[in-house]
């Protein structure tokens, strides 16, 4: 029997991998006895981490609704059971909702068994003790466990079926109660109508256990039924498809507004009473406003790839810091724990694809407390007669946006990426072009009228051999204006395929 290679493992802060036998072009490489291993890594991490033996450990375990979760489920609570580890299993869950258990109920640790958005047969597991989710070298530290087939000592746990999901919604219907105080203080949305497009995934309990005993209309809310073959759309609010489906739900719906969540319900977007998408930077802007309410002149932070209109919408309209890092969800978090640590009023870091942490939640990225949120706050804005649309009037959005994913062909893609960057940092400084000086990852460029009137950023991607190009203009054809400047350069660049742009361009 081969080896197995852990660190194919990684993906970031997660573990993940193939899960499902049969798919061509996929290897099942997450199997029972790799899950057991991991899972055994884990808890040698935890019981580091906490200073209690295995034995006197509690850790709880969930999942979404992909079809190898039971199998997954079954290889890592039997790992713990065989430690003498106390399980409480919770079943389908959310993956934020298995961070509050460990605040909640006082586990001493969580896994959520996900991949988020990707793949049906595709599946992953996702660690949390109280202090939230593990950094990239606490991956590093279990699989390193794993690859040594490391263990505790043997045991014998218990295993309970727990409902915490119940307790979960209870927290957020108490969540809007507080934040609305209507008349009808247990009832307080009654006469809003809110579609909820879970996707097929864990996120349907929001329609069913949170919006409806408050009084709201859930009619027109769709797959709400966990699916792990997710068949009606990706699970996805950046997905094109899938956001379109809500949009289009939520105008035939007449409703006043309409969410939409990813697999394990850690990103929510919305859609306005007129169809239009609250996603990306109209997100980003509306959770800014809600996240700087009482906190005036805060710093929000975002990933690099937020707008230029979005800045000054936090900076101008809303009086606010705007501190864009890194890409990655873990990025912006730790990056906004590490400024209020330094005295700096950080209450929010998100990130465009949907993943917001607000500082009053745990610093949890969170798409049910998100879109909480959003809808306390337009239940207090109809009663001053204005709506989200209105909020959202000073945003300015660019004409045109692309992105353009290109491939790293040299076998070091991290090393050949950062030579294509910083070459592109001594022409753009040779030929005058105008550098961001508040960027954190990769090369940010600025072109004014007449020469593009927009940006582009070219950044390693986070995990993958990839580099992605990301283009704004306020003007028609600006794009191709600032991707045609730019490729004259990548032409001279060896060890990429620049054939995305080239194509884009044609």
């Amino acid at each position: 029997m081969l080896e197995i290679d852990w660190k194919q493992f990684k993906s970031g802060t997660d573990i993940r991998g193939v899960a499902v036998e049969g798919v061509p072009g996929q290897e099942l490489n997450l199997t029972g006895t790799a899950v057991r291993r991991m899972a055994a890594g884990y808890l040698l991490w935890l019981s580091e981490k906490t200073g209690k033996p295995a034995s006197e450990l509690t850790v709880a375990v969930g999942h979404d609704s992909r079809i190898s979760a039971d199998r997954i489920q079954k290889a890592v609570v039997d790992a713990m059971l065989s430690a003498g580890v106390r399980v409480l299993v919770c079943g389908l869950a959310s993956t934020p909702s298995m961070f509050m258990i460990t605040v909640d109920w006082g586990c001493d640790g969580s896994v959520q068994i996900t991949a988020s958005h990707h793949p049906y047969y595709r599946n992953g597991l996702k660690f949390f003790t109280k202090d939230g989710g593990l950094d990239g070298s606490d991956i590093d530290a279990i699989l390193a466990y794993a690859a040594e087939n490391r263990a505790p000592a043997y045991g014998k746990g218990v295993a309970e079926m727990v409902d915490y999901m119940s307790r979960y919604s209870e927290i957020l219907r108490e969540k809007i109660k507080e934040g609305v105080q209507a008349e009808d203080y247990d009832h307080p949305l009654a006469g809003f109508h809110i579609v909820v497009d879970a996707g097929n995934g864990a996120g349907g309990f929001y329609a069913t256990d949170v919006l409806a005993p408050l009084g709201a209309d859930i009619s027109g809310s769709q797959f709400l039924e966990p699916d792990g073959m997710f068949p009606n759309h990706i699970p996805n609010p950046e997905n094109a498809a899938a956001m379109e489906s809500v949009c289009r739900a939520t105008v035939r719906a007449k409703a006043d507004l309409g969410v939409i969540f990813d697999t394990d319900v850690d990103r929510g977007g919305a859609v306005d009473s007129r169809g239009d998408e609250i996603n990306r930077n109209r997100l980003v802007a509306l959770a800014s406003a809600i996240a700087l309410e009482g906190n005036e002149g805060g710093t929000i932070v975002t990933d690099s790839i937020t707008s230029s209109g979005l800045k000054e919408y936090i900076e101008k309209t809303l009086g606010g810091c705007h501190h864009r890092f890194k890409r990655g969800y873990r990025n912006v978090i730790n990056e906004a724990l590490r400024l209020n640590a330094e005295g700096v009023n950080c209450p929010l870091a998100i990130e465009t694809s949907g993943h917001a942490a607000l500082r009053e939640n745990y610093f949890l990225d969170d798409g049910a407390y998100l879109v909480t949120k959003i809808i306390i706050k337009l239940a207090t804005l109809r009663r001053e007669g204005k709506d989200l649309e209105m909020m959202l009037a000073d945003l300015r959005e660019p004409v045109e946006a692309t992105e353009l994913r290109m491939p790293i062909e040299a076998a070091d893609f991290r090393a050949c990426g950062q030579a294509v960057i910083d070459g592109l940092e001594a022409w753009a400084r040779d030929h005058g072009w105008q550098i961001a000086p508040d960027n954190r990852e990769g090369i940010r460029v600025s072109f004014g009228e007449g020469e593009g009137d927009g940006w582009f950023l070219l950044r390693l991607s986070v995990h993958d051999p990839i580099m992605p190009l990301n283009i704004e203009s306020d003007t028609h054809g600006g794009v191709r204006t600032i991707a045609s400047r730019l490729y004259e350069y990548l032409q001279t660049c060896q060890g990429v395929d620049i054939s995305p742009v080239a194509k884009f361009l044609a």
